[in-house]
This record gives C-alpha cells, sequence and structure tokens, in this order.
C-alpha cells in the first residue's frame, strides 16, 4: 500500500519561517516543489532549496499553496509528530544488554519503544543498527549521501554481533560499512562493552576494523555496558570493575597514541565512565579532538570542567552569603564533590553540599546522573525544605520539565518544599546561576 504522503507539524519555532508562514501545529505538509513528503529525509532535501512551493493542508482541512525564498541556510523551523507517514522504523533486534528490556514495568509508553530509524540517526544523532536496514533503505542513504549517521557496532566479528544482536543478519555489519564508506558517508561509533563478550581480542579486533575505514569513520565510542535490577529472564551479563576497566583503558591508550601517530586524532574514545569505574582522571580535552560523542558521555565532564575553570577565571571573588545543594549520580559523584570543594575556596561566601544519590528506581547498578528520576530526588534529599537544590538538565525529558517516572519538576519542588534549580551540563551555565542566583 502507497502511504499517504504528508507529515504532521508537532511544533513550531518561535521566530522561524514556519512561524511567519503562520503554520500551526496539526497542519501537514504534504508537497514541496511538486514532490510528495513521505518522511523526514524528504523534508528536508526538498526544504533545503531557495525558491519553495508548498502545499499544505491546514489543521481545520483547508488546502494553503504557499510561495517562499528563502536563505540557502534558513532553517524552516518545525518539528513533526512523526518520521514517516507510515511511522518510525522499530527494532527488531533482541540485543542481550538493550536497557528498554530492562525498564520498570508501568512506565509511559514511550519508554518501551525500540527504534532503529536511520532517518533518526540522519537528523538527531541517533544510533542505528543498520542490522534492520533493508537493501533499498541502504541504496537510499547512499544515493542520497545521507551523511553523517551514527552507528551502533558493538563488534564487527559476524558471529559475535550476530549473538549479542540475536539477529542472524545481524553479521554483515563490515559489509554495510565499507559501502557506506565507499559511498563517502561519514560515520560514528560506539560499542556497548559486555565484559567476557566483546571485549579483549573481540574489542581490538573491532578496533582494528573500524580504523581501516578512516576517515568515512571519524570516530569510535566505547562505553559500558549498563544493567538494572530488572533483567529478570534476560541474559546473564557482568558489570566492569575497577581493575577490568583499567584494562580496557589501557588496552585503548595504546592504540589511541598509535591512532593519534597515524591519523592525528585519538579515533577512539572511550565515554566518562570507565575512567570513573577505573579511577583514572579524565584525558585532556586535547584527547578528544572534535567532542564529536558527547551525547554518548564521551569528554562530557572534561568540557564540562575546563568550562567552569575558565569561567571562574572570570569570576568575583567573593558574593552574598548562599548555601547550594548539588545533585548527581554515583558516576559523578566524586567529581562534582572536588569542583564543590575548589569554588567554595575560590569564591567567599559560597557554600556548596554535595549529594550523591542511589539510584533506586532502576536499580543502584545504573550510576549515571541522567537515570536519576523524580522519586530518587524525592526519597534522597528528604529535609532539605526550604533550600535551594541545583539538579543538571539531563535528569529531564528533552524539552520538557519532566522526569523518567514522570514525576514533574513542580510536583518534586512540592513534596521536598525546596526550590530547585536545573542547570545545563555547560560550565558557563552552572557558574552563572550559581554566582547571579539567576532561577529556572
Amino acid at each position: 500500500m502507497i502511504p499517504v504522503p504528508g507529515l504532521v507539524v508537532a511544533q513550531v519555532a518561535p521566530g522561524s519561517l514556519a512561524e511567519e508562514l503562520e503554520l500551526e501545529p496539526g497542519d501537514k505538509i504534504v508537497k514541496i516543489n511538486g514532490q510528495e513528503i513521505i518522511d523526514l529525509v524528504d523534508f528536508h532535501f526538498l526544504s533545503s532549496e531557495d525558491y519553495l512551493e508548498v502545499e499544505v493542508i491546514k489543521a481545520d482541512g483547508e488546502c494553503w499553496q504557499l510561495e517562499i525564498d528563502k536563505e540557502p541556510d534558513e532553517e524552516f523551523g518545525v518539528q513533526f509528530v512523526a518520521v514517516a507517514v507510515d511511522g518510525i522504523k522499530h527494532c527488531r533486534n533482541k540485543c542481550m544488554f538493550c536497557f528498554v528490556d530492562q525498564t520498570p514495568p508501568n512506565m509511559r509508553q514511550s519508554l518501551y519503544e525500540k527504534d532503529d530509524d536511520y532517518r533518526l540517526s540522519l537528523t538527531q544523532g541517533s544510533f542505528v543498527t543498520l542490522s534492520n536496514l533493508s537493501d533499498a533503505e541502504l541504496q537510499r542513504i547512499v544515493s542520497l549521501h545521507l551523511s553523517p549517521l551514527y552507528i551502533s557496532v558493538h563488534a564487527t566479528d559476524p558471529e559475535v554481533r550476530s549473538r549479542l544482536l540475536r539477529n542472524p543478519h545481524a553479521g554483515k555489519i563490515m559489509e554495510q560499512l565499507t559501502a557506506l564508506a565507499e559511498a563517502g558517508i561519514i560515520m560514528h561509533t560506539q560499542i556497548v562493552l559486555c565484559p567476557g563478550l566483546n571485549d579483549g581480542e573481540i574489542l581490538e579486533k573491532s578496533i582494528l576494523e573500524l580504523r581501516s575505514l578512516w576517515p568515512q569513520v571519524q570516530s569510535m565510542a566505547v562505553v559500558p555496558v549498563g544493567l538494572t535490577a530488572y533483567r529478570k529472564g534476560l541474559a546473564d551479563l557482568a558489570t566492569f570493575t575497577p581493575q577490568s576497566a583499567r584494562r580496557v583503558v589501557e588496552l585503548g591508550a595504546k592504540y589511541q597514541m598509535q591512532f593519534r601517530q597515524e591519523l592525528g586524532v585519538n579515533f577512539l574514545y572511550f565515554s566518562d565512565e570507565f575512567y570513573v569505574e577505573a579511577g583514572l582522571d579524565f584525558p585532556a580535552a586535547e584527547s578528544y579532538d572534535e567532542f564529536s560523542q558527547l551525547e554518548n558521555g564521551v569528554g562530557l565532564s572534561r568540557l564540562f570542567l575546563d568550562e567552569v575553570e575558565e569561567a571562574l577565571s572570570n569570576a568575583p571573588k567573593q558574593t552574598a552569603k548562599r548555601s547550594v545543594h548539588l545533585v548527581t549520580g554515583v558516576s559523578a559523584g566524586k567529581t562534582i564533590t572536588d569542583l564543590a570543594a575548589k569554588l567554595s575556596r575560590s569564591i567567599s561566601g559560597l557554600t556548596l553540599q554535595v549529594h550523591i544519590l542511589s539510584n533506586q528506581f532502576f536499580g543502584p547498578s545504573v550510576t549515571v546522573a541522567g537515570l536519576l528520576t523524580g522519586s530518587d530526588l524525592v526519597q534522597g534529599l528528604k529535609g532539605l525544605v526550604g533550600e535551594e537544590i541545583f539538579i543538571p538538565r539531563v535528569m529531564l525529558k528533552s524539552g520538557e520539565d519532566v522526569f523518567l517516572d514522570d514525576m514533574t519538576l513542580t510536583q518534586v519542588s512540592n513534596a521536598l518544599e525546596a526550590k530547585l534549580t536545573v542547570v545545563e551540563l555547560d560550565g558557563y551555565d552552572f557558574l552563572e546561576k550559581l554566582i547571579n542566583q539567576v532561577q529556572i
């Protein structure tokens, strides 16, 4: 069945071209320059032209024909309800380490949805496995030169990858990556590392095979497997110990040194969690090159600390007396504690207290701040009535003041009877809010 064309508008950016055209949520963009819009790829390619004839079906059913002259780099300014008229492409893998399978019951439905859609990789930087990709879709990526893509590799060894993803089609990953590389597609890759499964010699093989596709494969990130308390009926997996994490980082350092000499960049990067677990300092900023995988937690701590350091050099040495509570997860606990001590010494009048919260919602093995929930905060911060609490933006759903357990920022604030300030993972924003007392 041929899908009916048209993408439904979900949001219109203030001050954008779309707002100027009086587009509203619920409107459907059907055609651009006579070409039907089936998915985000169609829209992004067609809307990049300088002159546009746009057919819109308004929410009330009225049909608009719009003629638009726009600047070459001018964004249209819309977000859509769905990535395509036939919906998102769902994942058919049954990965041994899938985080969605470890999600507690009775949460909002969106948390149980598994996507593996190359269009989201292109437009949002989401990682895809390519194992759910048809030959026609692969050819579309090649012919339209859809780039960059973010790809979950996990292992380049065909047998190991098929076993990890529990998908017999997963073993052709190097064939797919090679085809994309030959077409000039830029790729960023990741490996979720599982002790005893895809580490050791398998990891070394993955490193060397992905490096062979440089410069099309621009980066390779290695992150540790994340396990929650909700693994009943799932594969028996282990987490990294300080000793095993250190061995992984030390193995990688050998290749990083080699690649730095050969390529001028490290190419291979480890998430912040690996350095924390291994008890090692974060590398210098230069080691992360372009910081191409910040969303993967690669270099995020180093960038944040360096931004705070730079902002601190221009900050006043004294401020009005102020006491602030900083909330973080176990993984970043030492980093934030050391930073708070330094700021308290550097700025007279500022008192900072760090609260390192264990994750009760997903289980204590989940240590990153971004997976702490509203109920974790309410339980872990009892007794701070009237106090001021800073929490990182990563705890909240993108674009909303809602935690993973559906508690809102207002609900948590009311439950604690405290004042919550949300800060970005940006050192300048963090210090500005501390000193200038700007509230969100």
